[in-house]
């Protein structure tokens, strides 16, 4: 097929009845979890991941796929009229979309971010179609080694960026590590780790880890506190940005759309950094970077252009190479890999109907939003004022819905809960649970890639320096270690001067 007929494919994939509801779905599910603080895209994903094991691969990733763009729409919705953010990558917005709401251009603010974020994600999808297809053929020539190599140093990035401690987020990966090798070695067939307990032969399962470490213990972090929402009480009006808005934001929403993108490409990048990262080169370039803060309509436009154009741009190693560059990937690969799908170089051959169908569907979700979420913006803020002492008996049972439909056994739900309390633990001493997911994903096709490539070397380890791509990508991770270990170094050197004087 020709490029221009795989989009038309891909487009007849779409429109069919099934995949459309399934796109409506995800995205009115992920706006209203967008919209309400408590729950975040993974765990929505994974509790909503359950249902789809009748449906195909196609229609799960179009779900998956509309509930990851919606998040992103209904966060910015609580950031502008709330102060508070649905959701991580909204953050940012908070900063400036509440006060233009506090200026009485609630309006505006919100109809830039949808117009952003449309606008985002059609250049993304865009880039994705692009970008894809390259790069997986260039993949086909990767062996154990490259993959071995590229794991690695995706795994130290991903610490390196991580919002808190690096050490602790290098604990985390390490710890996901040790959980993903739980259950039967792929090699002897022997089980491991297991601690004689008959469930575990097949491993900590995708659906109980996510639930607990982002569902459960995001409930129990909210009941520690009282979640106050001062909802800012004004009429929503001028939803159509003026023409002097327009001017404002648009190099604003095209820098954002740029940086997101490849922000997401790369691993640990995702929506959260992108938005940080367009936020800060927006008032680094601006003439006026002293009215960032009090209502400048490009500290709106440009983070939500950044968290949808990574969104689209993270999809990129996912089914090219078949590493997925953040834990939100991680619950798409763990979707597909349930569904009997491989993600890597030879999805788009094997499978055209489900990544074409799935950029296609990145289009009409992104249509969906923007005619769905401006209209009921009204709604969306009554939500804002159901109680939270409703919304976690609810959010709690289905998270033990979702956590017993994976395998139908109750061992999964002690394995949500134990995993709850860890997570409501790890938050406490300032651990993040991202690093981990990514790393319980990673750390099988980690060994295995390993353990091939010693075989195919005999057990020599200069297989991963004498081949070009693993032997870069390996130097980077070292050299990215050593970033990370100089200042601790440093830092305990100082102690000790201190110390002799």
């Amino acid at each position: 097929m020709t490029f221009v007929d795989s989009i038309l494919y891909g487009f007849q994939v779409t429109f069919q009845p099934t995949n459309i509801l399934f796109c409506a779905i995800g995205v009115l599910v992920g706006t209203l979890v967008g919209v309400l603080p408590g729950i975040g895209p993974a765990g929505a994903m994974a509790l909503l991941l359950p249902a789809t094991f009748k449906f195909s691969p196609t229609a799960t990733l179009i779900l998956l796929g509309g509930i990851y763009y919606g998040v992103q729409y209904g966060g910015s919705t609580t950031s502008i009229l709330v102060n508070i953010p649905g959701e991580a990558s909204s953050v940012i917005t908070c900063l400036d979309g509440y006060q233009m709401a506090r200026n009485g251009r609630a309006g505006p603010a919100l109809g830039i971010a949808a117009w952003g974020s449309f606008i985002a994600g059609t250049i993304a999808n865009i880039g994705l179609m692009l970008v894809a297809l390259p790069l997986a053929h260039a993949a086909l020539s990767f062996g154990p080694p490259e993959y071995f190599a590229l794991m690695c140093a995706g795994l130290l990035i991903v610490t390196y960026l991580a919002q808190g401690s690096v050490l602790k987020a290098i604990m985390m990966a390490l710890v996901g590590i040790i959980l993903g090798s739980i259950g039967l070695d792929v090699i002897t067939g022997l089980p491991r780790f297991t601690l004689g307990i008959n469930e575990l032969t097949d491993g900590v399962g995708i659906i109980p880890l996510v639930m607990g470490l982002f569902g459960i213990s995001e409930i129990l972090e909210n009941l520690e506190g009282s979640l106050q929402t001062e909802i800012f009480k004004t009429r929503v009006k001028n939803l159509w940005p003026s023409f002097q808005d327009w001017m404002e934001a648009k190099w604003a929403i095209l820098r954002g759309s740029l940086i997101g993108f490849v922000l997401g490409i790369l691993p640990g990048g995702g929506a959260v950094i992108s938005t940080f990262v367009a936020y800060a080169v927006e008032k680094k370039i601006s003439k006026h970077p002293e009215r960032f803060g009090t209502g400048a309509i490009e500290g709106v436009a440009a983070p939500e252009s950044a968290n949808n154009a990574a969104a689209g741009g993270s999809l990129i190693p996912l089914l090219s190479l078949g590493i997925p560059p953040n834990p939100i990937m991680a619950i798409f690969f763990s979707a597909l890999i349930i569904h009997g799908v491989q993600p890597g170089p030879l999805l788009i051959k094997q499978h055209p109907d489900l990544f074409w169908g799935l950029v296609a569907s990145l289009y009409l979700g992104n249509a969906l939003l923007l005619v769905l979420n401006l209209p009921l913006i009204g709604m969306w803020v009554k939500v804002l004022e159901i109680p939270y002492r409703i919304l976690f008996p609810l959010i709690l049972l289905f998270c033990l819905i979702g956590a017993y439909s994976m395998n139908n056994v109750t061992f999964d739900l002690y394995v949500m809960l134990i995993f709850g309390l860890f997570g409501w633990i790890m938050r406490k001493f300032g651990y993040e649970g991202a690093p981990l997911v990514l790393a319980y994903v990673l750390g099988p096709m980690l060994e295995n890639a390993l353990r091939q490539s010693l075989l195919i070397s005999q057990g020599s380890f200069t297989i991963f320096f004498t081949r070009p791509i693993s032997g870069i990508a390996l130097g980077f991770a070292f050299l990215l270690l050593l970033s990370n270990l100089f200042p601790y170094f440093k830092k305990r050197r100082e102690q000790y001067e201190r110390f002799k004087e």
